[in-house]
């Protein structure tokens, strides 16, 4: 079967972020493995998939803290998540599962403090300079504001409305909205999966522009109309400024819009995929050209933090790592822990 991958949590100029609310709200059970090995959960919830992936449809919720780790699963035909604590909501009741009770108890020691507080050291160092280069971002989108034609875009924005829903049946039902991220910034560097989320859907688009120009505003029009038409709606905030979208994807319709620009810069390569391009519809033609001196001297101060960021990423990511060689995980350990937790689903 699938897998459907993508983020609920994640590393942004606004420090941690964690959209697991509104994709387990619906969800009869939800499981929370608490145990200090992040290694040792991950090593589970890949268990889990192996198991359940050759009959159930699966959601994979990627982790932050890099490639080789995951934050949880949904099996939404049984209504199940099993997470890991990292991301546990106080406000959501669910099922906290002490796999210490397996491993046995592990004891806090000096050197996996030192560790922790290094960890918690860099990412803050890493929050402060994404935060920075936000601001500084902020001085790029008012150049493109200044020489934006809202009007225009507002039309534009209308006409599309028009085009993807006309012949679209409206339910009568209240629509599901799920907020994600599609990627985010890890210590393996800005990572995301677009490839992956678009690759079975018959109707892409490829938002382009610039900084200002209305890209996420265009498509929270977009995701505003297909909700109101009862659609179920994904909505993938950035993962540098999360007030701001990047992605609307509506599988019942087979339909994704996603900000095609850096980081995350793709180009149509299939039937059905077409651009969308903000800065040639809507701004003052020329506005790249009279302009070029300071957006390039904007655009390199503001990249210079990002990279900053992740080069904290690293080093924090290199500190988590030593931390986790401190927790013996064996193969019988994920064993009883996966059969607990297929004694809760059953």
């Amino acid at each position: 079967m699938s897998i459907h991958n993508y983020y609920v949590s994640g590393n942004t100029a606004v420090g941690l972020v964690n959209y697991l609310q509104t994709n387990i709200e619906q969800l009869e059970t939800i499981i929370y493995l608490k145990h200090p090995s992040e290694t040792y959960k991950t090593n589970i919830l890949k268990k889990l998939i192996d198991i359940y992936n050759s009959t159930d449809k699966l959601e994979a919720l990627k982790s932050p803290l890099g490639r080789n780790y995951l934050d949880g699963i949904i099996i939404r035909e049984k209504s199940v998540a099993i997470v890991t604590d990292r991301i546990a909501l106080n406000e959501t009741k669910g099922i906290e599962l002490d796999l210490e009770q397996i491993t046995g108890k592990h004891q806090p020691t000096a050197e996996k403090w030192e560790l922790q507080d290094k960890v918690n050291h860099f990412t803050e160092k890493a929050y402060e300079n994404f935060a920075t280069g936000l601001k500084i971002h902020d001085d790029l989108e008012a150049i493109y504001i200044n020489e934006m034609n809202f009007e225009r875009a507002d039309k534009l924005a209308e006409t599309f409305i028009q085009g993807l829903l006309s012949s679209a049946t409206t339910l009568n039902r209240d629509a599901q909205v799920y907020h994600r991220l599609f990627g985010t910034n890890t210590p393996n560097g800005v990572v995301n999966e677009v490839p992956h989320l678009i690759e079975n859907l018959s109707n892409v688009y490829y938002i382009k522009g610039r900084a200002g120009t209305g890209k996420s505003t265009f498509m929270k029009k977009i995701a505003k109309a297909c909700e109101e038409r009862g659609y179920d709606v994904e909505l993938y905030h950035c993962s540098f400024d999360p007030k701001s979208l990047d992605m609307v994807l509506v599988l019942e319709l087979g339909f994704c819009i996603f900000d095609s620009t850096d980081p995350h810069e793709f180009f149509p390569a299939r039937d059905g995929e077409k651009v969308v391009d903000l800065y040639v519809e809507a701004v003052t033609p020329g506005t790249d050209e009279r302009f070029a001196t300071k957006i390039d001297t904007v655009n390199r101060n503001y990249k210079s933090y990002m990279k900053k960021g992740i080069q904290d990423l690293v080093e924090a990511g290199k500190a988590f790592e030593e931390l986790e060689q401190h927790y013996i995980i064996t193969d019988r350990v994920i064993e009883k822990a996966v059969e607990s937790i297929q004694d809760i689903i059953k």
